[in-house]
């Protein structure tokens, strides 16, 4: 490690050294480009033949949320709440208790919502509260017929204030602290999410392969995502490499373990509505194309922080060997796996907590509810995901650790001697030497 710096010294670059570094630098680029530049024209080719054809795609249902004739569905604030019987002023059955929010109605005063009691015991409605509510005191003029029971029935809240104060706080956070890079990222996911909107969904809707669905939308995905949000250079190109090596070990463990462990896809609450709106679609297809997408952010994240530790690394100890070098950048990987396993876990956990609660009610084995049709999917999902970004890491480091040993990149300068103006002036820019195109 000990090395003595001086205007003869690789630190102070003549111009000849230069350009054999920078040939150096664009031959690893070439490299790489030999690589990526086929999987990008083979991703952008499969995009086009498989881009859902709109003459084919199934038809459109009425909105579910659609009132019938004569009735309507508004919004309004909530001014004031009271339980009373059901009968006083909504139309309801005598001797019974109903909660009411009364709803201010523009240029009309108030009027009586009734709310049913799982919204009365879970959170409740306060007042303040802006909510949606299904108003049938018109249907009766319609059908001809006496309406009986309320005419005002509460439907949902309105949340579009809060979520787009965190949708503002999250933007503007990311940007405060990323910068130019956070903005980007933030772009770029909208693109990955008009990738899933305009592709990935419609494509599984006409009943397309899934697994080709979900390896072609998430390769686009990918592509589109790092190089907008980290820029093009040798260290996201490595990056790109290892999250696609991810991508294609879970996709086959996808392949593999739906049809193994049994995945129907039948568990959920839309199943069967879904198989009709599609002509049938394959929901074990669906369940397969989820396991792959749902991996694309951890898989993301872990490959980028190897690629950049790799080169964080090497600059520090420039003259360390390539072995040192990754057994160095593993540690950190290694570091990396267990606190994104973690991740993983408790993030589904999180989403599936009201099963999970619900299972344990069960007086059923522990094995057995684990196994079952609640959990499995979410367990496979975990299983999966995780192994395919465990094996991304040694994969991305090892790439980057090739690539940077072979761009022979320029130690940053130690201490010492101010160079001279003409020195300086051959210097490459600090930024150009470590992120090269």
């Amino acid at each position: 490690m000990g090395h003595s710096h001086s205007h003869s010294d690789e630190t102070l670059l003549t111009r000849p050294e230069l350009r054999r570094r920078k040939a150096v630098r664009q031959r690893a680029v070439v490299l790489l480009s030999w690589i990526l530049a086929p999987l990008a024209a083979l991703t952008i080719a499969a995009l086009v033949v498989m881009w859902p054809d709109a003459g084919s795609a199934p038809s459109q249902v009425g909105n579910p949320y659609a009132a019938a004739p004569g009735a309507s569905i508004d919004a309004g604030a909530v001014q004031r709440t009271a339980t009373e019987d059901c009968s006083t002023s909504t139309g309801g059955t005598a001797g019974t208790s109903c909660f009411i929010a009364y709803t201010e109605v523009k240029g009309a005063g108030e009027v009586p919502v009734v709310v049913s009691p799982d919204i009365v015991q879970s959170r409740g409605v306060k007042a303040g509260d802006t909510v949606r509510y299904l108003n049938l005191s018109g249907l009766a003029a319609v059908t001809g017929a006496e309406h009986s029971g309320a005419e005002y029935v509460f439907m949902d809240f309105v949340r579009t204030l809060p979520m787009g104060l965190l949708a503002a706080l999250y933007a503007l956070v990311v940007v405060a602290v990323a910068r130019w890079r956070g903005l980007r990222a933030m772009v770029g996911l909208g693109g990955a999410f008009g990738v899933l909107a305009w592709f990935i969904l419609p494509a599984l809707a006409q009943g397309q392969p899934p697994l080709l669905v979900a390896l072609v939308g998430s390769s686009a995905i990918m592509f589109g995502v790092l190089y907008f949000a980290h820029g093009f250079s040798v260290r996201t190109s490595t990056a790109l490499l290892g999250t696609l090596f991810g991508l294609g070990v879970t996709a086959g463990l996808a392949a593999w373990a739906v049809d193994a462990a049994a995945l129907t896809g039948t568990s959920g609450h839309n199943a069967y509505q879904l198989m009709s709106l599609t002509n049938g679609m394959s929901l074990s297809g669906m369940i397969l194309c989820g396991l792959v997408i749902s991996g694309l952010g951890v898989l993301n994240d872990v490959t980028i922080t190897q690629s950049s530790a790799v080169w964080e690394l090497h600059e520090m100890a420039p003259h360390t060997t390539a072995k040192e070098l990754f057994g160095s950048a593993m540690r950190i990987g290694r570091d990396h796996i267990a606190s994104t396993v973690y991740t993983i876990a408790f993030a589904y956990a999180g989403s599936a907590l009201p099963v999970l609660l619900m299972v344990s009610l069960f007086d059923q084995q522990l094995l057995t509810a684990l196994t079952g049709v609640e959990l499995a999917e979410e367990i496979v999902r975990i299983l999966v995901g995780s192994i395919g970004l465990v094996l991304a890491i040694p994969v991305t480091t090892a790439v980057a650790v090739a690539v940077v040993k072979a761009t022979g990149r320029t130690p940053i300068p130690a201490a010492g001697p101010t160079p001279s103006a003409e020195v300086r002036h051959r210097e490459p820019a600090r930024d150009q030497v470590l992120d090269p195109l």
